[in-house]
Order: C-alpha cells, then structure tokens, then sequence
C-alpha cells in the first residue's frame, strides 16, 4: 500500500525523533542537571490533597502504562496461544483500562487543583510544569475518548488495534517501519499517539524525569542497624579533664571539720 508524504512524516519521521530526543535529552539532563533531576516536592506545602491525588494518579498510571505494553508488545497470536480469547481481551483492557483510566483522571484534577489552589505550590510552579499538565491531561483524555468511542460505544469487539495500531508500534522497533498500518486507523487514536509523542519528547525537560529513577533496588538493600546512644555511652569511660555531671554516693561516715 502506497504511503503519502505526511504518513510518513507522522507515523516514521516524527516516532524516531521523539525516541532520540528522549534518550538524547535525559542523558543530557543527567549528565549537566543532576541537582534538577527531581520532583521538586512540594508536600511542605500541602499535604492534605497530595495524600488523596499522588496515588490515585501514580497506581492509575502504573495499570496504565501496564496495559499499554500488554497491547503494544504482546502479539495477538500469542494471548490466544495461551487461551485468551479475543472477546476477553477486549472485556479486560476496555473496562480495567477504563478503572484506571478515571483513577489517572481524579488524581490528576486533584493535583492540579492543589497546585493552582495552593498559594506557594503555585508559585513553585514552572512553565514546562505546565507545559507537562496540558500534554499529560491532552494524553490521557484522547486515550480516554479512544476508549470511549471506539471500544464501549462501538460494542462488541470494538476496533483491534492489536491489527494494525501494534504491529506498527513493534515494526519500529524492527527498524522496519510500516507505516500504511496507520492509514486507516480511527481519528481518536491517532490524536492519542501524537499527543503521547509529543508528552515524550518534553519528557527530559520536564520533573517526570522522575520516573527514571524509581527505587527498584530499595527491596533488596541491606538494612539499617541503629545503635541507641545511651547504651554506647555507658560503656565508655569519661573522657580525661571532664567531672562527672552527678557526684557518687558514699559508703562510708560523714566527717566534720572541728
């Protein structure tokens, strides 16, 4: 199938850019902003609304970003090869994609509404902050209205995008793009993938740099053995020209001086 100018610019040139200016930019970011290569948490602020929003968002978008890679990477051949049939599939990436899909949504308006309700959080607040709030809630709303649109509203099956949406994403991989697999995909997805493009290239520049360095090996390090001060002190003689602070009792009788 023959290709036009502007698929390939979309669905080849664009993908490959986003990648290198991801990878290019966090390795600059580490190497020349370590010190910037935070959250900038601002929980001493308020703490109240981040305790409520921080995880619906963060374990909302951890079934998301799970699923993503469920449908993206796992060929449809092999989900049937164990059993999984399409129709429960479908059944599982529509509606628990959909519970985490709202989670991602309340925690993100919850934030949000902090940081602009919140008098120091909002001034703490930085242009690529809000840069990243509207790609990160233009992302999640075009995957949601996918969703919606295509998948619960269309019933039955839906569209499989594990048809033409996943062989192209893996094909890239490949170094072997195929771009006509996105010739006929729905609108709604499309604004999905270059929304999600464009959140990734800013990525490097902005605090969801943050992400990359989760504390995977924490589980595994050794413990802390704590020491109580008391009990090291007392074995220890008093350091010479220093009195003791309390005089010892005596054993013996008093004297007087005549």
């Amino acid at each position: 199938m023959d290709v036009n100018p502007a698929g390939i610019v979309l669905w080849v040139v664009v993908p490959y850019v986003t990648f290198a200016v991801l990878v290019v930019g966090s390795v600059w970011r580490y190497r020349y902003d370590k010190f910037g290569w935070t959250t900038r948490s601002s929980e001493l602020y308020e703490k109240r609304l981040l305790r409520l929003g921080s995880p619906l968002f963060h374990y909302g978008l951890l079934l998301v970003i799970l699923g993503h890679l469920m449908g993206l990477v796992v060929p449809k051949e092999w989900t049937e090869a164990v059993g999984l049939s399409e129709g429960a599939y479908h059944f599982v990436a529509t509606w628990l994609g959909s519970v985490a899909a709202l989670a991602v949504v309340a925690g993100l308006l919850i934030l949000v509404y902090r940081r602009r309700s919140t008098g120091p959080v909002f001034l703490a607040t930085t242009r690529t902050d809000k840069l990243m709030y509207v790609l990160l809630g233009g992302s999640i709303l075009t995957g949601a209205w996918a969703t919606v649109h295509t998948q619960i509203l269309a019933g039955g099956h839906g569209y499989d995008y594990r048809q033409t949406i996943s062989p192209w994403f893996r094909s890239l991989w490949y170094l072997q793009p195929e771009p006509a697999l996105m010739a006929g995909v729905p609108a709604a997805f499309q604004a999905h993938l270059l929304v999600a493009m464009l959140l990734f290239a800013v990525w490097p520049f902005t605090r969801l740099v943050h992400a990359f360095s989760a504390p995977v090996q924490y589980p595994f390090r050794p413990y802390v053995v704590y020491r109580s001060r008391e009990a090291s002190g007392a074995a220890r003689a008093p350091r010479a020209g220093w009195d003791p602070t309390t005089t010892p009792p005596t054993t013996g009788p008093s004297r007087r001086r005549p």
